[in-house]
């Protein structure tokens, strides 16, 4: 049998390619003016040999850590051919994640659906409608997982899935992620590498980023992740068993109903569960001392370096710690800074509000409240 050579036609054309490199150069321009973040170094009198450092995200476009994480969806969702143009596409999210999506559909002229449950904040879902998204809520926050993937199922679309993709889409070996960056500017601090990083756990990709380039790095650097309560992340670490569910947070942006892909335990080597009371008076302190408000996930993380700090303390040991501002608190002017959704909600903040100030003034660690 002989092979007959192929006629000669015209080769394709590729305007899915074409529209992928514009696409890519676009979100590449994004992260050149707005990729690097400040590293704030507040004083504490009372804490004395140990420095503070707060990575501050809420300075990005879109006012939070999830800016990063939104890029890193659409870049890897784009490279594998699944965002083209006109792509519809579609989010589980309590709303920063959203918020940032939206923000980088509108730049690349995309259709969003955020997929999300009725208590997030109104200000987040005026921030996603702000950028021409769209708004589907669920009265369950285990809900979000199945409706998002039936929407964008029934648009022929693309469901970005960050619970699962986060931990995949960051190269956490370097590219600029948020790990390299704050071990780049710890360089020349007193304490240039940190004794711990403090991160809280929403998807699980910003603690798998950081865990895996401490180890990549060989630093002696180890990372606590604080969890909050009615979240199933504390648990599933802490009994190895990743079928571990919870009803869901009351802190938007951390803690999940459910252990989700991109949580990589392996990577962790401390866990800290953190009451909410507890993250909504470490925001109203962080915030006085800072001048400007910070979201109730940073007061988690803010928790829990001091926690780890009154630790060392107690050791008389000194040296640096950092975690992370995740976003402004002016999203949360009608919850975690209102009187009256608080005193709705049961949370009474002011002992641990005293119990912080303390520490943070005289270094004694009072233990919790009752």
């Amino acid at each position: 049998m002989t092979c007959r050579c192929p006629d000669l036609d015209a080769l394709p054309e590729s305007p899915n390619r074409d529209w992928a490199r514009r696409a890519i150069a676009l979100l590449q321009g994004d992260g050149r003016r707005s990729a690097d973040t400040h590293l704030v170094n507040p004083v504490f009198r009372g804490l004395r040999e140990i420095k503070v450092y707060l990575k501050d995200e809420s300075t990005h476009p879109t006012a939070s850590l999830k800016h990063r994480l939104a890029r890193s969806l659409f870049l890897y969702g784009i490279c594998n051919g699944r965002i083209r143009q006109g792509t519809t596409l579609v989010e589980a999210s309590s709303g920063s994640t959203a918020v940032s999506e939206a923000y980088f559909a509108n730049l690349l002229d995309l259709p969003f659906i955020a997929v999300m449950p009725r208590s997030t904040s109104p200000a987040k879902i005026a921030a996603i409608e702000r950028f021409g998204g769209r708004c589907h809520f669920v009265d369950r926050a285990d809900e979000v997982y199945a409706t998002a993937e039936r929407i964008a199922r029934d648009a022929d679309g693309c469901y970005l899935d960050q619970f699962t993709n986060a931990e995949r889409a960051t190269d956490w070996r370097g590219n600029n992620n948020i790990a390299e960056s704050i071990f780049g500017q710890m360089e020349g601090e007193p304490a240039p590498v940190p004794e711990w990083v403090v991160m809280s756990a929403g998807t699980g990709g910003t603690s798998a980023t950081i865990g895996r380039y401490i180890r990549y790095r060989n630093l002696a650097t180890r990372l606590c992740v604080v969890d909050v309560e009615n979240s199933a992340f504390y648990d599933a670490w802490h009994r190895n068993d990743p079928g571990v569910t919870a009803s869901g947070s009351r802190i938007e942006g951390i803690g999940r109903p459910r252990v989700e892909p991109s949580f990589i335990p392996g990577v962790i080597d401390h866990m800290i569960r953190v009451p909410d009371a507890a993250s909504i008076a470490a925001a109203h302190v962080l915030s006085e001392r800072l001048f400007r408000r910070v979201g109730g996930s940073t007061g988690t993380n803010f928790f829990g370096l001091l926690w780890i700090a009154a630790s060392m303390l107690r050791e008389g040991r000194g040296g640096s710690l950092v975690t992370l501002i995740c976003d402004s608190g002016d999203r949360y002017a009608h919850t975690y800074y209102d009187t009256g959704w608080l005193r709705a909600n049961g949370l009474d903040i002011d002992p641990w509000r005293d119990m912080i100030e303390t520490f943070l003034d005289t270094g004694h660690w009072a233990g919790a409240p009752l």
